[in-house]
């Protein structure tokens, strides 16, 4: 297949604009820092504690803001403790200096969303978070408030990642129709697209005795965020276990890790993004980290499927969401071309081939 004039930019141009200044940053990329489909964003030296989370508005650039709603800074570079509850900004290290063709979208990382710490994106003139607009040419700021664990980062910590694309690329619900009965998107589940291809839950896992999800724990110890298989589940995560019933009683304010029953498949030549299914279906939400890189639960290296992992958080009050209730939907985009390499394809992707899983940053699933 040829290229797509309107799509999301593979890897090899992601290094293009790295070297032509288009991606500007005081330092070179990390060797693992792109992405087949979008290019991971890294901490700054300076972090500030904020009295809230904000948007600077039309006109008006970040840094403003922060001389007015700044409680302190602190210095990144040997590392520090962001805690539970409180809202920091921390400069990126990467700037963007964007044609006026291109426009940009973020999201947490995988790893990120499932340690359910709430970060964000904001630009200067900012109007929305995670939305980079075409022709760009500025700083990005991370907004970051850990929501259950307190985490410990340091400059070069990679919170957040970034997606760049041309035109308006998403695949229409007819085209998806022909690209799953051609090659599957979705395997196990229901297989219903309507506004992208639909999610449900799991909540029978293997049958009764069966792991089926997690819930975080409170005054846990801190989670380095750049620590790989640092730490033990047990002291951060209460194990659910399915015992017949196939429905969860989600408690007000607390964190879960789900999955969905469906295996997904995004291939080589498409991009997929997770987003809500419905906000009016019940009082919770997915806390969704997002992207969904080319070759994510391709066959061909090894993936034969992957479920997505859902991070599920609820409101007000008490709710029950019950076994293949709808909970998102993937949303498919064109590539402009095929990646340089696809997710799982030598580059240490963490979830290829993923059922229910926790972040990278703990030792094997109990």
């Amino acid at each position: 297949m040829t290229a797509h004039a309107e799509g999301i930019l593979p890897a090899q141009a992601i290094r293009a604009m790295l070297d032509s200044g288009t991606i500007l940053a005081p330092r070179k990329p990390d060797p693992d820092q792109v992405q087949p489909a979008s290019l991971d964003l890294r901490l700054g030296p300076l972090a500030y504690r904020v009295r809230a989370s904000f948007l600077p508005g039309p006109g008006a650039r970040v840094v403003e803001k922060l001389d007015r709603l700044k409680l302190h800074a602190f210095d990144l570079t040997r590392g520090a403790v962001l805690e539970t509850g409180c809202v920091y900004i921390v400069p990126l290290l990467e700037s963007l200096d964007l044609p006026e063709h291109v426009s940009a979208t973020t999201n947490p990382k995988s790893s990120t969303g499932r340690l359910d710490v709430f970060t964000r994106v904001i630009t200067d003139d900012g109007r929305a978070f995670d939305t980079v607009p075409a022709g760009y040419r500025g700083p990005l700021y991370a907004e970051i408030s850990p929501r259950t664990f307190p985490v410990l980062v340091r400059e070069g910590s990679r919170l957040s990642q970034i997606r760049f694309r041309s035109g308006a690329p998403t695949v229409d619900d007819t085209t998806l129709a022909t690209i799953h009965a051609d090659q599957r998107l979705v395997t196990g589940g229901q297989e219903a697209i309507g506004g992208g291809v639909q999610l449900t839950i799991d909540l029978c896992g293997d049958g009764p005795g069966s792991l089926i999800g997690y819930r975080g724990k409170r005054h846990t110890g801190v989670i380095d965020m750049d620590a790989k298989a640092a730490q033990d589940p047990l002291d951060f995560w209460e194990p659910i276990i399915h015992r017949g019933a196939g429905d969860l009683i989600l408690d007000p304010n607390e964190f879960y890790i789900l999955v969905s029953r469906e295996a997904v498949h995004v291939p080589p030549l498409f991009a997929a993004e997770m987003v809500p299914f419905d906000p009016l279906v019940g009082e919770f939400r997915v806390h969704y980290a997002g992207f969904f890189d080319p070759g994510f639960g391709h066959a061909e290296i090894g993936g034969g499927g992957s479920r997505a992992v859902l991070e599920v958080r609820s409101h007000e009050v008490p709710f029950i969401v019950e076994h293949g209730q709808t909970v998102g939907r993937l949303v498919y985009e064109h590539m402009q071309e095929r990646p340089e390499s696809l997710y799982g394809e030598g580059i240490g992707s963490n979830y290829q081939g993923q059922a229910l899983k926790l972040s990278k940053h703990f030792k094997a699933s109990v």
